[in-house]
């Protein structure tokens, strides 16, 4: 950025208003190279996604208006670089099907449309003064007839709901065909998917990620700011339930935010980037939390800074596909070049004027800027685990899945491992895939195949006294024969046949960012080892690693220059080493994960680990653990830490009704 950083009124980032509009003027100016002939696409480099170029084109179109007019709406029209004239082109040439560049319509089977009609939608309801009611009207009809194709139209069963949502209800607002019923189903679809404490699944199964907050927490509470919808469409009831819901939501994301700004690297759609401010943006546009303006604007202006100054941006300003820098291999089979721009959505907060309080107050300090972070997010079965003098944020999963409980299907790194944090990437290709390491408990079989666990049940996940967080899951795990790599498709795990295996039971009980991970075969079982593996480490150059199984306990160790992976054995655990590989991380080309294994394992078999990933070189003795028979009802586990009073925890046995049992303490 070529303005001077702020530290005045920005004491964590630097960044004010002025920084955010520079980056959208960068970015912005960098597209129109590949701006069609007629404007209505931005045809942008790299791989052509499922949808093919036409579709791939229309998305850079979309995404980037986005930008466009959240940046213009908030100046109150204000547009020096003549924006919205260059969108108002491409509107008219991509909605004539007699134009050369004819957009896919929203009913021609192409269902990307679908998705960036929405977009389209927004930015026009955004800045209707300036560019709507200005519009030819025979652009405005070719515009709404465009628009209209989403009705009758199937829509997945997920946060895709809200784009027939906004689209409909532009169409309402200017006078165009709309569905009160199409509406009102999709409505209650949104409702079905609410969880705990304002989570919401992204369709109706156990997929938690960033969809909570750039999909369907932005839209419900934005729906109501930008159309008339209130006592209508919308009950004062309903909307203060969203009101409500985001609240408890955003505070939760406060605290998967680390002190550099990086989000967690968990889940689907990660090239978007700084789309995970979206939700902190709604929140200071709607008033609906009782998070502080200042600390709303710190918190997203870290994400989006931390993007920016780690690589996200090409020298020219285009966003490619990525994360920090360009990373192809991090796309789906949906992804195109124009795909990242929906990092548009974290930018939404350029729609509130200067004068407003999140631009105006000062930054106010993150959560783990002031203090360490123990909190369990029940909706996704996660443990929320942070030191202040670490700086980085992780997070121990029981809950959260591809698969429903009992579904037998592969591991997907983005979503089944055992840890996620905002320092660490889980390897995305190469052998790891079919055969998990990082941050998991695994059976081997004898010719060394690891087992999957997608398809687990979640036990529990409490947090007890001494700010100590536990968390149980349980199922049957499984082998999966398939090749190495995942193909474009690193949010799902790899296809394959399944070989069934044991029930094997897993808990986490942290403290401090100390793990003591432990594990139980509760069937019989043909596997030969059991292995733990810890946090995986990137860097660009070869990592520091080091293992011991002469003495006990054993250990294993990954370190870079400013992180450290370590495992130690503390019941059962008998060979040690660290996998490495190369190429498989977008935060580096070497990547290392200690682990620890069994020389044997049979049913009933309790194995025990202490697990760190952490920025410095000693904690301290590790947990003492005992664990007592407790004659058919379980075993009591019994962790004395180094300070403080000792954790006790029930395991419990496998259910033979196939139904989790209560959990004592």
């Amino acid at each position: 950025m070529t303005s001077p950083l702020d530290f005045t009124r920005s004491p964590y980032t630097g960044w004010t208003r002025e920084h955010w509009e520079r980056l959208a003027d960068r970015m912005l100016t960098a597209v129109e190279p590949y701006r069609s002939p007629c404007g209505a696409r931005i045809d942008l480099p790299g791989p052509v996604s499922a949808g093919g170029p036409i579709s791939d084109g229309l998305e850079g179109f979309a995404r980037t208006f986005l930008i466009a007019g959240f940046l213009v709406a908030g100046r109150g029209g204000d547009d020096p670089r003549n924006y919205l004239e260059r969108y108002a082109k491409g509107l008219a040439a991509g909605t004539n099907p007699a134009s050369p560049e004819a957009w896919p319509r929203p009913d021609d089977g192409l269902h990307q449309a679908k998705v960036e009609a929405a977009s389209i939608a927004l930015s026009l309801q955004a800045t209707r003064p300036w560019l709507w009611d200005r519009l030819d009207p025979r652009v405005r009809e070719q515009t709404a007839d465009w628009l209209s194709a989403v009705l009758g139209q199937w829509y997945p069963q997920n946060n895709w709901t809200w784009f027939r949502i906004v689209v409909e209800s532009f169409l309402r607002e200017v006078g165009g065909p709309w569905s009160a019923t199409e509406i009102e189903e999709s409505l209650a679809l949104h409702a079905s998917l609410r969880a705990a404490n304002g989570w919401l699944a992204d369709g109706h199964g156990r997929l938690f990620d960033h969809y909570n907050g750039w999909a369907l927490h932005l839209y419900p509470m934005l729906w109501t700011r930008l159309f008339d919808v209130t006592g209508t469409l919308c009950p004062q009831p309903l909307r203060d339930q969203w009101a409500a819901d985001l609240s408890r939501y955003t505070d939760d994301v406060l605290r998967l935010i680390g002190a550099n700004g990086a989000p967690l690297f968990q889940g689907r759609s990660l090239t978007y980037r700084f789309a995970a401010a979206a939700p902190l943006w709604v929140s200071a546009i709607t008033d609906s939390g009782r998070q502080p303006p200042g600390l709303l604007r710190r918190a997203a202006s870290g994400i989006v800074s931390h993007f920016a100054t780690h690589g996200a941006l090409e020298p020219d300003g285009l966003l490619s596909l990525g994360w920090h820098g360009p990373w192809p291999r991090i796309r789906q089979s949906y992804s195109g070049p124009g795909s990242p721009y929906w990092a548009a959505k974290g930018m939404l907060g350029l729609l509130l004027p200067s004068d407003h309080a999140v631009w105006a107050d000062v930054e106010r300090p993150l959560p783990i800027e002031t203090g360490d972070i123990a909190r369990v997010v029940e909706a996704p079965g996660w443990l929320v685990s942070a030191r202040q003098s670490d700086g980085f944020v992780t997070v121990l999963n029981h809950g959260t899945d591809i698969s429903r409980p009992g579904e037998a299907a592969a591991d997907s790194p983005l979503y089944t491992r055992l840890g996620y944090s905002t320092a660490t990437s889980p390897p995305l290709t190469g052998p790891s895939v079919t055969n998990p390491v990082d941050n998991t408990v695994v059976l081997l079989d004898a010719t060394g195949r690891a087992s999957h666990r997608s398809g687990f049940r979640t036990l529990l996940a409490q947090e007890l006294a001494d700010g100590v967080l536990v968390a149980a899951s349980q199922g049957p795990v499984h082998w999966i024969d398939a090749a190495d790599e995942t193909g474009p498709n690193p949010g799902t795990g790899p296809a394959g046949a399944v070989t069934p295996g044991p029930v094997l039971t897993v808990a986490s009980v942290v403290r401090d960012g100390v793990e003591v991970r432990l594990a139980r075969v509760d069937s019989p079982t043909s596997a030969v080892r059991l292995r733990i593996g810890g946090w995986p480490i990137a860097s660009s150059s070869p990592l520091r690693s080091d293992s011991d199984t002469y003495e006990k306990p054993v250990i294993a160790e990954a370190a870079s220059d400013d992180l450290r992976s370590f495992v130690q054995g503390v019941r059962g655990l008998d060979e040690a080493g660290v996998a490495v590989d190369q190429g498989s991380s977008p935060l580096g080309e070497y990547t290392g994960v200690p682990w620890l294994a069994t020389r044997t394992v049979s049913a009933g078999d309790i194995v025990v680990a202490v697990v760190v990933l952490s920025r410095q070189a000693d904690h301290g003795p590790a947990p003492l653990v005992t664990v007592e028979d407790m004659a058919g009802q379980g075993d009591r586990i019994v962790v004395s830490w180094h300070n403080g009073e000792p954790t006790t925890l029930m395991l419990p046995m496998h259910p033979t009704d196939g139904k989790a049992q209560t959990t004592s303490y």
